[in-house]
């Protein structure tokens, strides 16, 4: 502990972001460079708990306070050891983790957490800029072959630990590009994909292979890849997007959030020159008040949308934690991302019965009511219609971000023979595998949908039971159980 006092001494701060006025005319990061020595002194706060509650809010079981003294201290390079011990792409969850740790932060309890977003963050920066991230290469190859299905945060960890372990690794990839949803779902002003890329090329310098435009079940049969491999990696994420079945559904200009944000970043990648889905313009509303959701919105404003309305079905949350949620938990309470500060409007406690079309064929408007929520004895919810509350809000394009379902069933799962459990994710037992041998599954794929951290998690906790599987026996660290309940 550096500083005995240094919680007492300094309140909670963090790097500022970008004026909107200028941060809406570009796509790059929102956040302006941050001091290191403002920063050593963030770092100061962490109290070296007796017990660090971090740890438990943190999936991965970072070693936090460790690292926060090591940058206290000074000693970077031996806090990038640290941080990478337990986690293999911080420069990912420094970025888009809501930080569950810092929830469970004991300084939490009555003050403002430690920064610890941060300071991982920028232990993985300064650790790239200093060239100590370099390939970590196996000590022995042990001749097995593992095919990682997905390229996703789960996959790409799950990937990066069985290739270190020895094992000839590769990853099966449906888009083009590398990445899953880091590369098509995150927006660039979240997370510049020469971060994602940077990355990419230490693993196959350590030897993992990628094969993008990969489909496996289509392009790639499933029998080729259960005679070549010898144990099998599912990490395609959850990907069916939850719909909503109102009359007006299939207007124009209505569309999934993942069918509007991964063309924005094909357009920053030079692929196209404009997005086929431009809010230029145009009165947008969307349907979600999720971080999907927000990404929605920061793109709208940077396409030049006339107006931007974000609807939720809940109810506002209060400002600051609810006494339903007490420390060390999640906290249910208000939260402002980037892109709310950037403009449009959210409303809370709305339920969207009907689209309203004009005679081309296109979304014209929303007809909404307000609906309040109401809790059964056994903990059920349900929202219930107020009278008289109908309204409707123009709109020219609509964007439904209510997050995603499960899986898409595919011709890989019913060619692999996997069964599908009753949350409609792929079944699995307590060592990672499912119902198929040699076949096991992580992320999102396996546990619904979740959060980055969780991703990286299962991906490193499934390597090692997939080095079990393959060798007898592993030295692969496991952080999670694959029946933890997702902290969200």
């Amino acid at each position: 502990m550096g500083d005995p006092r240094g919680f007492l001494s300094h309140g909670r701060s963090g790097p500022s972001r970008r004026p909107v006025a200028a941060r809406i005319l570009d796509w790059r990061e929102v956040y302006e460079d941050f001091p290191s020595s403002q920063l050593k002194v963030q770092a100061s706060r962490c109290m070296d708990c007796g017990i660090p509650f971090c740890h438990e809010g943190c999936p991965l079981g970072n070693l936090i306070p460790e690292w926060n003294d090591l940058v206290y201290r000074d000693d970077w390079e031996i806090a990038s050891v640290r941080l990478h011990a337990t986690n293999n792409f911080p420069e990912f969850t420094g970025r888009l983790c809501p930080a569950p740790c810092e929830a469970a932060c004991v300084l939490g309890i009555n003050s403002d957490p430690v920064t610890i977003e941060r300071v991982e963050l920028q232990i993985a920066e300064t650790a790239f800029s200093s060239g100590w991230i370099t390939p970590v290469l196996p000590v022995v190859k042990t001749g097995k072959k593992v095919a990682v299905v997905g390229s996703g945060p789960a996959g790409l960890a799950a990937a990066q630990q069985l290739t270190r372990a020895g094992h000839e690794v590769t990853v099966f990839e449906r888009d083009d590009r590398i990445g899953g949803l880091l590369r098509y779902g995150i927006p660039e002003f979240k997370m510049e994909k020469a971060i994602l890329d940077r990355r990419l090329d230490q693993m196959a310098q350590e030897g993992t292979i990628f094969k993008p435009s990969s489909e496996v079940g289509t392009t790639v049969p499933v029998a080729e890849i259960k005679r070549d491999f010898d144990a099998i990696v599912l990490a395609g994420g959850s990907t069916k997007a939850r719909e909503l079945p109102v009359p007006g559904r299939d207007l124009a200009g209505i569309h999934q959030a993942m069918e509007y944000l991964p063309m924005a970043n094909r357009v920053q990648q030079g692929d196209i020159d404009q997005s086929p889905i431009d809010a230029k313009g145009k009165k947008v509303v969307i349907i979600g008040g999720g971080d999907t959701g927000a990404d929605c919105l920061g793109t709208a404003h940077r396409q030049g949308a006339e107006s931007v309305f974000q609807l939720e079905i809940m109810n506002q949350p209060p400002e600051s934690r609810d006494s339903s949620t007490p420390w060390p938990t999640w906290p249910l309470m208000m939260r402002t991302s980037s892109a709310h500060e950037e403009g449009g409007e959210r409303i809370f406690s709305v339920n969207t019965e009907e689209f309203l079309g004009n005679d081309d064929g296109n979304v014209r408007a929303l007809k909404l009511h307000q609906v309040e929520q109401k809790f059964s004895p056994d903990g059920g919810m349900s929202f219930q219609r107020v009278e008289g509350s109908d309204f409707e809000i123009e709109a020219d394009l609509v964007f439904l971000a209510m997050g995603f379902v499960g899986p898409e069933r595919s011709m890989m799962l019913s060619g692999l023979g996997v069964e599908i459990n009753e949350r409609g994710n792929v079944s699995r037992d307590s060592s990672w595998m499912t119902s198929a041998d040699g076949v096991f599954v992580c992320g999102d794929m396996g546990r619904g949908q979740s959060l980055i951290v969780w991703a990286i998690a299962e991906g490193r906790s499934c390597a090692s039971h997939v080095d079990r599987y393959l060798m007898g026996a592993s030295e692969l660290p496991c952080p999670i159980d694959p029946n933890t309940v997702a902290m969200r």
